[in-house]
């Protein structure tokens, strides 16, 4: 039985590292490549593998782009957002959490291609909005913390929909054009700040 084990091990050892270097290959051909190019097929001959390797791994060009997803999202801090929401001003957690996002969308110059993605794979593109509907949930919850009794469910949708889009990388990328990131997530900060002062004062 031991010498199975230690078989075992060793083939999901390999199998671990032919993903990662698989994912790494992706993220890379969507650094350097129009998404058109990005295929299965690319990616294997990036990585060194077969395509039935990668396909074995990831089922489909989607699921791929989702392992891409999921590693950048890792290796971008976004773990930081259950500290931040842990944080007793809400205000404050508001605060970082612009900068935890702001840092993740500037971090990986594959993210934007990740974003064009959404364009040619109508698939992929679900999966991303069901990613991003998480964020909105994330300002539902803050914005629940912030507003006073007697704030109205529509002035609490508002804020959390303008929380919503001014943290999404759309945004962040037009922001970003002639300003550092620093410049940029300030911007996004103050624009934050505006949209949950009237939660604040709702018979205003």
């Amino acid at each position: 039985m031991p010498p199975r084990s230690y078989v075992s091990s060793v083939r999901n050892a390999a199998a671990a590292e032919t993903r990662d270097r698989v994912i790494e290959a992706a993220a890379r051909t969507l650094r350097e490549e129009n998404i058109a190019r990005f295929s299965l097929d690319t990616v294997a001959k990036a990585a060194g593998v077969t395509r039935l390797t990668v396909y074995n791994q990831f089922g489909s060009r989607r699921g791929l782009l989702e392992a891409v997803f999921d590693g950048i999202a890792k290796a971008g801090g976004l773990h930081q957002l259950a500290d931040a929401m842990a944080m007793a001003d809400p205000r404050a957690a508001l605060d970082r959490i612009v900068e935890i996002f702001s840092a993740f969308w500037s971090r990986d110059s594959a993210i934007g291609r990740l974003q064009d993605a959404m364009v040619t794979d109508p698939e992929f593109a679900e999966a991303v909005r069901g990613r991003n509907e998480r964020r909105r949930k994330i300002f539902t919850a803050l914005v629940d913390r912030i507003a006073e009794k007697g704030t109205s469910h529509q002035a609490r949708k508002d804020a959390a929909d303008l929380l919503f889009t001014l943290t999404s990388y759309p945004t962040f990328a037009s922001l970003s054009a002639g300003r550092s990131r620093d410049d940029a997530c300030r911007l996004v900060q103050r624009a934050c700040h505006a949209a949950v002062a009237a939660l604040s004062n709702p018979s205003a």
